[in-house]
């Protein structure tokens, strides 16, 4: 075919009059803005007229293409080269569009396929859609319809995509796998975690604050049918008494002063995922009563409604106390306790699990590493015995503050003791007395005992107190400055003990 007849089939499918191929060819894959877009278009078709057509004109749209007028060829293409979206001929020889369609689904069922042809078919149209087909067309097509059809079908694969690594990472920062920890006690947690995540049974968590509460019941709700539902968590002691019950449960507009319009509680926005009651024995003992009749019924009323509400939930409980005591006092309901304490989950404090601090700590340091843009490789081995001897009250949330602090003020590749916060290093110091004063048994300073011949205790302090100078100006470079805050002194008490000690004092 000439260019001048192939000009005029061109116009007929909304080229500009006159605009020959080669001009066309020219702009195409450019857009208004002159950037490229990154999807790629395959098209697939026996009829060369349709390809080229159809190539000049998503080029000009700014889109990569590619074309293959059969599709046994079209099928190799793909099973070798990223497509984004397929626009196929329905009648084609050999493999026909819809099997080629179906063969395409096999492949990666995320395909993006629209269907053109030159003879309509109710029942083909009905088939190609039932096959998996975004969109049907019958040629000869509206060329802004297409072009809209096309661009809508690649603003849901994105927003497909975006979702899909939205929720991978949510399983990264929240999931299972995020649970650190080889101790036979966390074992224990995972192996019960994939027990219940499956079933509908109410969860009680306990622990010290601090210890994950929250992180296992996300797994829990990650690992379980509902994964792709919501999890929305309360903190029953951080919001005010008066507003519970409204955040809770929602309110109809008018129910108390301030109430403009209605509103859903949390319970509603949970339909269909898992709901999180953290610290539940904060809950006062009316709204303990309501708790109790919405997991039995699965059924509430809004503040100021009259309609009760239901919803499909699965419920996980946490608290930081001592449950069996709070229902001792009658500070928490036994009836309430029952009903929530079907699996009970019981994550030990940290110190208890010695053997995790240091996967932990190497877990937090890569992840600030990421948020902080550093690239520090190790822990040193002074800083790691100190991490693991320390008894941390605040579990594994201080831990992380502590590394957190760690990889932000290190300037080298690996963590030292200085990085650490001065407590740690304090607490290791305690008590301890130079080894060759035969006044210790092995390291540890409670351990620190009069000799049986009796000692000079001046003398000794003396000693020690020289030995923490020396060794604090040998890690703080001769830095005097730095050494005395390593020691926690001011500077000019440091000079006093300089040259208490015939050190140089400048």
């Amino acid at each position: 075919m000439t260019n001048q007849g192939i000009n005029q089939r061109f116009l007929k499918y909304g080229f500009a009059a006159g605009q020959d191929l080669r001009t066309a060819r020219e702009t195409a894959g450019t857009t208004e803005a002159g950037t490229m877009r990154k999807d790629r278009i395959l098209i697939v078709d026996d009829e060369t007229n349709m390809r080229e057509f159809l190539e000049i004109m998503l080029g000009k749209e700014g889109y990569d293409t590619a074309s293959m007028p059969s599709a046994a060829e079209a099928l190799d293409y793909c099973r070798n080269n990223r497509v984004d979206l397929v626009i196929t001929d329905v009648r084609m020889p050999g493999i026909g569009g819809v099997d080629f369609l179906k063969a395409l689904k096999e492949l990666d069922p995320d395909y993006i396929v629209i269907m053109i042809t030159a003879y309509a078919s109710v029942d083909t149209a009905i088939e190609a859609m039932k096959a998996g087909a975004y969109d049907y067309f019958t040629k000869p097509f509206n060329i802004d319809e297409i072009k809209l059809n096309i661009k809508k079908a690649l603003k849901l694969k994105s927003l497909e995509k975006e979702n899909r690594l939205l929720k991978q990472d949510l399983k990264t920062r929240f999931g299972f796998s995020n649970l650190i920890g080889t101790s036979p006690r966390m074992a224990e947690i995972y192996s019960l975690i994939m027990s219940v995540a499956k079933t509908r049974a109410n969860v009680f968590i306990t622990g010290e604050s601090g210890t994950g509460k929250e992180l296992v019941a996300r797994a829990i709700h990650l690992e379980s049918d509902r994964k792709d539902g919501p999890f929305v968590a309360v903190n029953c002691g951080a919001i005010p008494e008066n507003l519970l019950e409204s955040e809770l449960f929602g309110h109809q507009k008018g129910a108390f002063t301030g109430a403009i319009a209605g509103r859903a509680g949390l319970a509603e926005q949970a339909d269909g995922g898992t709901l999180f009651l953290d610290e539940i024995t904060e809950l006062p003992l009316h709204l303990q009563v309501k708790l109790l009749r919405f997991i039995q019924e699965r059924t509430f009323r809004r503040v100021g409604g009259g309609a009760d509400i239901s919803v499909d939930i699965r419920l996980v409980a946490a608290s930081n106390r001592d449950v069996e005591a709070e229902v001792k006092a009658n500070r928490f309901r036994e009836d309430l306790f029952y009903r929530l304490n079907v699996i009970r989950i019981a994550i030990p404090p940290l110190r208890e699990r010695k053997g995790d601090i240091m996967p932990l700590a190497r877990h937090f340091m890569e992840k600030y590493n990421a948020a902080l843009g550093k690239d520090i490789k190790k822990i040193s081995e002074e800083a790691l015995k100190l991490l693991a001897d320390y008894d941390y009250s605040g579990n594994v949330r201080e831990l992380e503050n502590v590394i957190e602090r760690a990889v932000t003020l290190e300037t080298r590749d690996v963590i030292t003791a200085e990085s650490l916060p001065s407590y740690l290093r304090e607490k290791a110091q305690e008590g301890r007395v130079p080894a060759h004063a035969g006044a210790a048994e092995g390291n540890n300073g409670a351990a620190a005992k009069v000799p049986e011949h009796g000692m000079d205790l001046e003398k000794t302090v003396e000693e020690f107190e020289r030995a923490m100078i020396m060794d604090a100006l040998k890690k703080s470079g001769g830095v005097k400055k730095r050494a005395a805050e390593l020691l926690g002194l001011s500077f000019r008490s440091m000079r006093y003990k300089l040259g208490k000690y015939g050190m140089p004092e400048d």
